[in-house]
């Protein structure tokens, strides 16, 4: 056999022994994630030693999310070592907290085993700085907590700060200042602090309580050969769900955005945004800044909508208490969730970009049409091509509704009042699948082309997010990525061409409108949130009618930009 002849034998037999190997990685992450995906909402807990002094240090408010008072408060070990002498929960009610999950509709609760502050809700048998030893409560708390969770047909998970530790001698290294405390008797080594006490802790806290969700945090300090361990200590678990804040390279299994919501969501990642009902994760006793029911809920069903979960916060109090701001609020979503808990578990991503009116998300044969905005009119227009057997108000399944095709997608005429006062669900049976139905960009009478982020079809891994309360298409890194408007031209001639853009280096880029192409070239604004409009050139455009009008990266000098808009002005 030739040398060329084995070497493509070899990368034939390569491939064969690759494909299903991936394969079946593909499958057993799709079974591990089963649950989770249809679960859809899941409630967080912060609970530790920082429900003390609950935001306040020698009578000063303090900074910052509760839990990390001993960061900005820069308080001493010693000092804030005390403070458990006063975290002892006797209202802890673990059934009650589980009850209060499942009334709410959420699917799972993920609890802070060890925050930063490096305090253990159980007996950890390589610290007394746990719940048992240090505190005057002396009993765990995770244990009754996991029992009673799953006696809800809940699933319990945990969340675990393995690279940040603020007590434990080595483990404030993982801070935001490398070698810098604020106290000599948490200095050490990092490496040390790793192997005495969170490698142990990970193993104890997985073999003790077999979590089906480890909630890994700050993977600051966590290279690839310190992430190891903690790697190897999942893949000997093959059910259990991680996320992708280990460190090490280690991308888990979930995103994790924190306190906002993807404009897109994620092309090819399961995510969970996590966020707080107020301003703090751990108790915070001044913090009354609490988000609306409204607000919960269309995020909710706003996440849902773009493929996410919702993973929401409750703090509870140093004796045990969640708030009762945080029990109503809770309450009324689950009201909601009884009634319209079908529009959201096991379903998946809206097939068109949101509405004006609302969210849509689809299980099977069915869309669920999640009307934010009731019309005075009854019309909805539902951007997508679809064949409709049936319309009815998933609250009352009587009360069913007519549709019809038009040239914007789907028409349907809603009657009488929207059934809730924040969201109502319309449910669709259809036949196939459906097709979205992008409308295009039109010229404002003047003949001006206004391209908004919001309308353009982008391919990469380009988002549409928000910056100062306007959308803008961002985490544009790669010069493979474009983004795409279906538009109309008023007439042909010479457009002036600008565009708002933001980015804190200069960037090369084209504009193309069908046959036409400006290379352009944007400058500096500073950042990434500072927006300038900025002259690119002029474009001759030989015909009127339907174009596409593409942004696509220089091969040569394209750097990361946000961009808000691109304007195609008539030149007189």
């Amino acid at each position: 056999m030739s040398r060329l002849l084995a070497a493509a034998v070899l990368i034939g037999m390569t491939a064969a022994a690759t494909l299903p190997a991936a394969a079946a990685e593909d499958a057993a992450r799709d079974q591990r994630m089963a649950w989770w995906r249809d679960a859809k909402f899941g409630m967080f807990i912060h609970w530790g030693v920082y429900a003390v002094p609950a935001g306040t240090y020698h009578d000063q408010r303090i900074g910052g999310i509760g839990e990390w008072i001993m960061r900005h408060g820069e308080i001493p070990v010693a000092e804030y070592r005390a403070f458990a002498q006063e975290f002892n929960p006797v209202k802890y009610d673990p059934q009650a907290w589980a009850a209060l999950a499942k009334e709410a509709g959420m699917r799972y609760v993920v609890i802070t085993a060890k925050h930063h502050d490096g305090f253990a809700l159980y007996d950890s048998a390589v610290t007394d700085w746990d719940i048992v030893d240090a505190t005057p409560y002396g009993q765990e708390l995770l244990g009754p907590l996991a029992d009673a969770v799953r006696d809800q047909g809940l699933k319990f998970g945990l969340y675990y700060s393995q690279a940040q530790d603020w007590t434990h001698p080595g483990g404030a290294k993982a801070g935001y200042d490398e070698g810098q405390s604020w106290d000599d008797a948490n200095v050490g080594d990092y490496d040390q602090y790793l192997t005495n006490i969170a490698l142990p802790q990970a193993k104890e806290i997985l073999s003790r309580y077999e979590p089906a969700v480890l909630w890994w945090d700050t993977p600051v300090w966590m290279n690839q050969q310190r992430a190891e361990p903690f790697h190897q200590l999942v893949a000997a678990r093959p059910q259990l769900i991680t996320n992708n804040r280990l460190g090490g390279g280690y991308a888990g299994d979930t995103e994790t955005p924190e306190q906002h919501i993807p404009a897109t969501g994620y092309k090819d990642r399961d995510w969970e945004t996590c966020m707080t009902m107020n301003d703090t994760w751990g108790f915070k006793s001044y913090d009354h800044n609490w988000k609306s029911t409204r607000t919960l809920l269309t995020n909710l069903v706003d996440i849902v909508s773009k493929g996410g979960n919702y993973l929401l916060n409750v703090g509870p109090t140093a004796e045990g208490e969640i708030p009762p701001e945080s029990i109503e609020r809770l309450r009324e979503i689950g009201a909601w969730m009884e009634v319209n808990g079908e529009a959201i578990y096991g379903t998946t991503a809206s097939p068109c970009r949101r509405p004006a009116w609302g969210r849509l998300t689809r299980k099977g044969d069915r869309l669920f049409l999640h009307v934010l905005e009731w019309p005075s009119d009854g019309r909805l227009i539902v951007p997508i091509d679809v064949q409709v057997e049936s319309c009815r108000l998933l609250a009352e399944p009587a009360r069913t509704f007519a549709t019809r095709k038009v040239d914007a997608g789907l028409a349907v005429q809603l009657t009488g009042d929207a059934v809730d006062p924040i969201c109502s669900v319309v449910e669709l049976q259809i036949t196939g699948e459906p097709t979205e139905i992008i409308t295009p960009v039109r010229p404002s009478a003047d003949g001006a082309l206004v391209l908004m982020a919001a309308d353009a079809v982008t391919d990469g891994h380009i988002q549409l997010e928000t910056i100062g309360g306007r959308p803008n298409l961002g985490y544009w890194t790669s010069d493979e990525d474009t983004a795409t408007w279906n538009a109309v031209i008023a007439a042909p001639g010479e457009y002036r061409v600008t565009a708002e853009v933001a980015g804190p280096e200069a960037s090369r880029w084209s504009i193309e409108a069908g046959d036409a192409k400006l290379d352009a070239a944007t400058q500096a604004t500073g950042d990434y949130h500072a927006f300038a409009t900025q002259e690119l050139g002029t474009l001759q455009l030989p015909g009127a009618g339907a174009v596409l009008v593409r942004v696509r990266p220089a091969a040569e000098g394209w750097q990361a930009i946000n961009l808000r808009k691109v304007t195609l002005t008539p030149v007189e």
